[in-house]
């Protein structure tokens, strides 16, 4: 597994899982951190250390206002109060991008390109990015809510690596020869796809710009790309960046507004050769019908899940608590592969909640940009609400609720780390995504039964298994219906391990060799030979 390649790039900066963990272990003693309390949340906020210069969308290499005039706000989820005023565009700003992206493609200078002269405009903008990692991190954290510390030392450095890595595959792209039955000369070309459109969640907005942008750039396509309404803040200011790469008007546009206007548009559109979208499977419904009911255009869909962590009792269990905190609390929660069901073997199970919930109780949250907070606010106030709703379906469904359950403070969108227990698997607690901080403990008593009640949901993103028996883990590895499988471990990511899902957790593969698949079309081309020396 990839694994130790992850840990190995990250020893210049930290994994996802040992930067939480070491925050966690820090944060006990900071000076000034009241755990699981409004003490942090009262406080006034931090005044974040960067300057909005991006508002506009970006179109044929030009920052330019909507069509229509109008702007949306972006909002401090710390607080509720408006950051700043982002261009709203539409269908009428979808159809310039993409004729844009459509001209660049067809004659513009990047696909003629050779695929070394990409590379090094994708490897310019990733030093540009490493350059301005400072700026980009306190504005991601502003947008989203995120602990700064996560941007600043695990996303970041992920962001860059990704475009090195894809840097590195744009002049690794060929086709192959073959024989055939006959006198012929038989080869393929692997082709860019054309445009491709691209439609970002909020919860990452600039991973997954580079799960998107990345491979698509790298097979030489042109791109229309739709940010999240919520998070729009850092796709314009790194689009800034590519320009100063030196990529070509055009070959990249990028449109802020609303799913039902200009994301419909973007699925929809005749001129779009390509579809990918991240976000919720419902709306994944949507667009693989916009797609389907417009060119038929091709569509990679990474969607939600109710990703099961399983433990077993030869597990150690002190260990086993923090990786599976670890694997539900991370990013707020709102993680779509979080591991939100956390069965647990019947043999550890008491000690197990006495400690996930004395875990859950010690979380600092507050302030993103406070050192030593692992918990900042939720997204927005429909996440918030979401997540407050989903808390009062547990408790009326009769679950334990050992800790949380409620908001922090009246400002803001902060959440108390929640954790139920005598979870059963008809409760909606246990089968929807709710995408935050709410840990669902669930008890089982053989390899079987677990196997069974794991399987049993719509999706099929990710799991994790936590075990120290290498015959249950095989077992396991091959059981479970997911896309990707952690053992003893949780949430690593590397820029060539695949992501993607089983069932409804979507269509196709992020990242990786597999992720070229998505923007390349595969032609052959047939030749005869005459009196060929050999076949």
């Amino acid at each position: 597994m990839a694994a130790s390649r992850f840990s190995s790039l990250l020893r210049r900066s930290v994994s996802a899982a040992s930067l939480l963990r070491s925050i966690g272990n820090n944060s006990s003693r900071a000076r000034g951190i009241s755990r699981f309390s409004t003490a942090t949340v009262f406080e006034e906020p931090i005044i974040p250390p960067v300057q909005v210069t991006y508002t506009q969308n970006l179109i044929n290499g030009h920052f330019v206002d909507a069509a229509s005039g109008k702007t949306f706000p972006t909002y401090d989820p710390r607080t509720g109060e408006v950051i700043a005023h982002v261009a709203e565009g539409d269908a009428e700003d979808i159809n310039r991008a993409v004729a844009a992206a459509r001209k660049a493609f067809d004659e513009g200078p990047w696909p003629k390109m050779t695929p070394y002269e990409r590379s090094r405009i994708l490897l310019r903008f990733a030093d540009l990015v490493e350059k301005h990692s400072e700026e980009l991190a306190a504005l991601e954290t502003w947008d989203n809510g995120k602990p700064h510390e996560q941007a600043a030392k695990a996303e970041l450095p992920m962001l860059v690596r990704l475009f090195h890595y894809y840097a590195g595959w744009a002049d690794k792209i060929h086709g192959l020869t073959m024989p055939a039955d006959g006198n012929y000369h038989v080869q393929t070309l692997h082709e860019p796809i054309g445009v491709a459109g691209q439609i970002i969640p909020w919860n990452f907005p600039l991973l997954m710009f580079a799960w998107k942008v990345g491979p698509a750039l790298a097979c030489g396509n042109t791109i229309v790309l739709k940010t999240a309404e919520q998070t729009p803040l850092t796709a314009l200011y790194v689009a800034k960046l590519f320009l100063e790469a030196g990529l070509p008007p055009g070959v990249l546009n990028i449109i802020s507004g609303f799913g039902p206007t200009a994301g419909a548009a973007l699925a929809s559109h005749m001129d779009v050769d390509k579809i990918a979208f991240t976000g919720s499977t419902e709306t994944g419904k949507i667009v693989q019908g916009l797609a389907a009911r417009s060119n038929l255009k091709s569509v990679t869909l990474e969607l939600g899940g109710k990703s099961p962590f399983i433990i077993f009792d030869d597990a150690d269990i002190d260990e086993a608590v923090e990786l599976a905190h670890f694997a539900l609390f991370f990013n707020q929660g709102q993680c779509c592969c979080a591991g939100s069901r956390t069965y647990v073997h019947e043999r550890i199970y008491d000690e197990f909640v006495e400690k996930a919930k004395a875990r859950a109780v010690r979380r600092a949250v507050g302030d993103p940009f406070k050192k030593g907070i692992e918990q900042g606010p939720q997204i927005d106030s429909e996440q918030f609400q979401k997540v407050l709703r989903y808390i009062k379906s547990g408790i009326e469904s009769n679950a334990t609720l050992e800790c949380g359950g409620d908001r922090i403070g009246d400002r803001g969108y902060f959440v108390q780390p929640t954790v139920f227990s005598n979870v059963q698997d008809d409760m909606l607690i246990a089968q929807d995504e709710i995408f935050g901080p709410v840990q669902s403990i669930l008890k089982f008593n053989d390899i079987k039964d677990v196997i069974r009640r794991a399987n049993a949901t719509r999706y099929g993103l990710a799991a994790g298994v936590f075990t120290g028996s290498l015959e249950t883990a095989n077992t396991m590895m091959r059981a479970l219906r997911a896309g990707t499988v952690w053992i003893n471990c949780f949430d690593v990511f590397d820029a060539a391990i695949p992501f993607g899902g089983y069932k409804m957790s979507g269509i196709g593969r992020e990242k990786g060799i597999y992720s070229l698949n998505n923007y390349l079309q595969v032609k052959a081309v047939v030749s005869p030979l005459k009196n060929p020396a050999w076949l």
